[in-house]
């Protein structure tokens, strides 16, 4: 059994910064795709950011946050993260994290791990 629970959200300004977490318990991140993925009100469920973590790092991001966000992870705690610099108003979502076992991909039905989200709120 593994479960997934993240943290961090909260409000903040444009401009501003957040650092998400996601702790696991059951299973380690390393091994495995450690993705974000991110739901606005009325919108479908989008892809922020993925990494395999084998003892090196790779990563993608999608466009819309690419140069803004950066993952990184502690894989001995089993914490992953998600840095979120130069918020915009269009980051305003629920962040899940998620793991799965197919490598870095976009579809969220790929992954089979899912926690139960944490709020982003952006204020101008």
């Amino acid at each position: 059994q593994v479960q997934l629970i993240e943290s961090g959200g909260g409000l903040v300004q444009a401009g501003g910064s957040l650092r998400l977490s996601c702790a696991a318990s059951g299973r380690t991140f390393d091994g495995y795709t450690l993705g974000w993925f991110r739901q606005a009100p009325g919108k479908e469920r989008e892809f922020v950011a993925a990494m395999n973590v084998y003892g090196s790092l790779y990563a993608e991001y999608a466009d819309s946050v690419k140069g803004r966000f950066t993952l990184s992870e502690d894989s001995a705690k089993n914490w992953g993260f998600l840095q979120m610099n130069s918020l915009k108003p269009e980051d305003a979502a629920v962040y899940y994290c998620a793991i799965g076992s197919r490598g870095i991909t976009r579809n969220w039905k790929d992954y089979n791990y899912w926690g139960q989200g944490t709020h982003v709120t952006i204020s101008s």
